[in-house]
Parts: C-alpha cells; sequence; structure tokens
C-alpha cells in the first residue's frame, strides 16, 4: 500500500471537523445472538478480521510540499492495532441511547479513522455493532465495503471491474504543465461559469424559503439516535398509486413526519418550506478501487405546510424530476464539486469556515445509502436492522439517513440532543406519515 492525495471533497470534510461537529459517518447494525456471549465473540472477530482489510489500516497525516502544500494524504499506519478501534462495551437496554453518546465522541485523528463498538443487549438475544468512518476515509458506498470486510464472507455476484482512476500522487509531474497551459486556462474558465451558475441556483433556491427553527440550534456537541423500520411493501403501494420512485415516497415521508412534529411540538409548520440536501453519489458502478468521495447533490424545498400528503408527494417528484432534468453537475446542491477548484492550502484555512456555512446551504440532510439485498452476518448471526447515521452539519439539528435492507426500509435519525429532546416523537411521526399515506391513496 502507498500514500495517495486526499480528493479534495475528502479533504474539505477533514478540514471542516471540529469538536462540537465531528465528520463521520455511523451505521448501527442489530443482530440476533444465540447466545449471551455473542457479542464478546462478535468482538473478537471484527479485530480479528480488520487487520487483513487494507482500507481500514489506512491513517491520514498533513502533507507539506509545495504543488500539495496544506493538503492531506492517506498512508499505511505502520502501527496499526485492530483493538484499538474495536470496543465491546457493557451490556445495554437501549442501542440508540448508547449509539447516540458514541456518535457525538470525534474519531482520533492521528490513528485511521474509524470504530467498531460492540453493544451486547441485556436481553441476551440480541446484540448491535455501531461502525464509525471519517467522511474523509469514505463515503456511504465505500464505508459499506469496508464494513462488509469485517463481516461473514457472502457469495457477491460478479461483475467485471472498470479500470481504477490512477491514484493521485504525493507530487504531481511539473514538467507536463507548460505545455497545458491553455487546456488549464480553459478549464479554469469553465469553473468560474459554474461556480456563478451554481451560486444563482443557490440564490434561486433560497429566496423566499423559510425554515423551521426546530431545524437550527447553536450547536452543542452532543448527539441522539433513533431508528424507524417501514415495509417496503408499504411504499411500493404509495408509489404504484401516485407514481414516481420509492426515493420520492422516502422523501415525501420525511416532509410529512417535519410537519406532524413541528405542529406536535407547538412550533408550527404553517409557511415552513426547509431545504432538503439529497447527496448523489458520482462514483462510476464496478469501478475498481474507488478512492475519495464522488457526491454532489440535489436541493430541494421539504412541502411541509401543505396539510395535503398527496401534494406533499407530487411537490417532491416535481422537484426531484426538476433536478434530474438539470444533471447532479448544475443547481445549487452542486455546492460540493466547487471542491475540486480549491486549493488545498485554502481548504486548511477554510474548512471551518465552510463547515459553519451550511447552515445557509441546506436545513437538514436526507441522504439513502444502498445496502446489498443478501442477508449479512456476523459470527453466524443475522443482521436484522441496519440504520444509517449521517453526520450533523454546524448549526443543524437533524440529518435523516435511509437504506432498504431485506424488505424494510430502515430510517436512521441523528439529533443535536439539546436542540432536538423529543427525537422519539419525530421517530413515530415517521411511521404515522406512511398510514397517512395509505390512506389517502386507498380513498
Amino acid at each position: 500500500m502507498t500514500s495517495h492525495l486526499l480528493a479534495p471533497l475528502d479533504l474539505a470534510f477533514w478540514n471542516m471537523e471540529s469538536e462540537r461537529h465531528p465528520m463521520h459517518l455511523g451505521a448501527l447494525g442489530v443482530f440476533g445472538a444465540h447466545s449471551p456471549t455473542a457479542g464478546a465473540h462478535a468482538a473478537d472477530l471484527l479485530a480479528a478480521r480488520a487487520a487483513a482489510v487494507p482500507g481500514l489500516r489506512m491513517r491520514i497525516r498533513d502533507v507539506w510540499q509545495p504543488l500539495a502544500f496544506g493538503g492531506a494524504a492517506r498512508e499505511p499506519d505502520p502501527d496499526f492495532d485492530p483493538l484499538h478501534h474495536v470496543r465491546l462495551h457493557a451490556p445495554t437496554a437501549d442501542f440508540h441511547e448508547a449509539a447516540g453518546r458514541l456518535m457525538e465522541r470525534p474519531l482520533e485523528r492521528d490513528r485511521p479513522p474509524w470504530e467498531a463498538h460492540v453493544l451486547p443487549g441485556e436481553d441476551g438475544v440480541s446484540f448491535a455493532v455501531l461502525f464509525k468512518f471519517h467522511h474523509a476515509l469514505a463515503d456511504g458506498l465505500r464505508a459499506l465495503k469496508l464494513a462488509a470486510g469485517v463481516l461473514d464472507p457472502v457469495d457477491l455476484p460478479y461483475s467485471a471491474p472498470r479500470a481504477a482512476e490512477p491514484p493521485r500522487g504525493l507530487l504531481p509531474d511539473v514538467r507536463a504543465l507548460p505545455g497545458r497551459v491553455p487546456e488549464l486556462v480553459r478549464g479554469a474558465l469553465s469553473d468560474v461559469g459554474r461556480a456563478l451558475d451554481i451560486g444563482a441556483s443557490l440564490a434561486r433556491s433560497t429566496f423566499g424559503m423559510r425554515p423551521s427553527s426546530a431545524l437550527t440550534s447553536a450547536p452543542s456537541g452532543t448527539r441522539r439516535t433513533a431508528g424507524v423500520v417501514l415495509d417496503i411493501d408499504d411504499v411500493h403501494r404509495v408509489r404504484k398509486s401516485v407514481g414516481g420512485t420509492v426515493n420520492d415516497v422516502l422523501i415525501a415521508v420525511v416532509a410529512g413526519a417535519l410537519r406532524r412534529w413541528l405542529d406536535e411540538r407547538g412550533d408550527g409548520s404553517e409557511g415552513v418550506a426547509p431545504r432538503a440536501l439529497i447527496p448523489v453519489s458520482r462514483r462510476r458502478p464496478r469501478t475498481a478501487h474507488p478512492q475519495g468521495n464522488r457526491l454532489s447533490g440535489y436541493l430541494i424545498p421539504l412541502p411541509v405546510d401543505d396539510p395535503d400528503p398527496l401534494a406533499r408527494l407530487a411537490a417532491v417528484r416535481t422537484a426531484m424530476v426538476r433536478n434530474k432534468d438539470a444533471g447532479p453537475n448544475r443547481g445549487a446542491g452542486a455546492v460540493a464539486l466547487l471542491a475540486d477548484h480549491v486549493p488545498a492550502f485554502a481548504h486548511r484555512l477554510g474548512g471551518p469556515l465552510v463547515g459553519q456555512a451550511a447552515r445557509l446551504w441546506f436545513d437538514i440532510l436526507v441522504t439513502s445509502v444502498p445496502l446489498p439485498g443478501l442477508g449479512l452476518r456476523l459470527g453466524g448471526h443475522d443482521l436484522t436492522e441496519v440504520y444509517p447515521l449521517a453526520p450533523l452539519a454546524p448549526g443543524q439539528s437533524l440529518a435523516v439517513a435511509i437504506s432498504t435492507y431485506r424488505g424494510h426500509v430502515h430510517y436512521g435519525l441523528v439529533a443535536d440532543a439539546k436542540a432536538v429532546p423529543d427525537l422519539d416523537v419525530f421517530a413515530r411521526a415517521v411511521s404515522d406519515e406512511v398510514e397517512s399515506l395509505l390512506i389517502a391513496c386507498d380513498a
């Protein structure tokens, strides 16, 4: 394994992190247990298998070479010890309560930035594993690949990988720069045009929108998590009845749940139209050993103020079609692409400011994390539930991540614990909104 520079977006994630806003992804997996010692056995397996997964041995260090000044690189950790990353905890009666406390703790930046926390259940018939991966180490797809490397082997369908992208070396070839000047000038002009286009789209998208104060807060550094499980057949019933995509339905459920939650807590939903960032992966399928985050996004107004569940779904569908027609490289949601055109040292200096500016860009993150359709296991124990957990941007109180696994949709909710002490109310509202959509479709 050799060192290679972080991609610009990875570098942005690495530098925008703060003590109160750690930039790690999470996934809470719940397993059925055959015995009370299943959790301890799972911890032993994870530690033993981690040593054989190359991506889990990679640490991130600063780079001060002339053409990468202020950047950072992934490199193998010569002192890698899986026992520093896999931790067995005391039995707990509430996996989400434990996960919330663990999600608020930043990862150690001088070691490979990931952890696996094994949480035995007090009931003796279940245990959970909370995986944490820094966003600079992995996006959702790569985090899934890294986690799969320590689970029980499965027979995945084979598809020939495309050629791997060449690694970003630590020192670019300066000899080739003179001949590339015209190309670089054209690229710079194109970048300016794209930046102006995205900036104008961002301004248009924010005009007249009013997010709820419940979605913004002074950062407390605390975290709370919750999970909701839906039957995928119910989602398909709604989709087949009114059209659109499964993702449209799942986003509309978030809009309806926000309305219910705001009204129940007394904040009110009238006139509220928060901007939801919907991340879009730009990673090519079947790319061999992909490196770095490849993300853009769609930005849509959530029709929280509309009292009709089918009208909310129609509004989400319309907004998503508009975004898809424009493509992930255009529009306000594509702001992340501008990271590719910022010098490394500017990322280092401006990282904290970029993090603070996120609240001006969007109000809530709603992201989907793909999972394999095959059943996953650890030590022979079936994975029965899996809740993806997204990081919170500074000043934001709630993030929603969604995965579909074995006939069920799992919503993973992450909130600032002080700003949203009633996260369980929002979780219940998610389930209630699906029932409302089903009733509306049958009416």
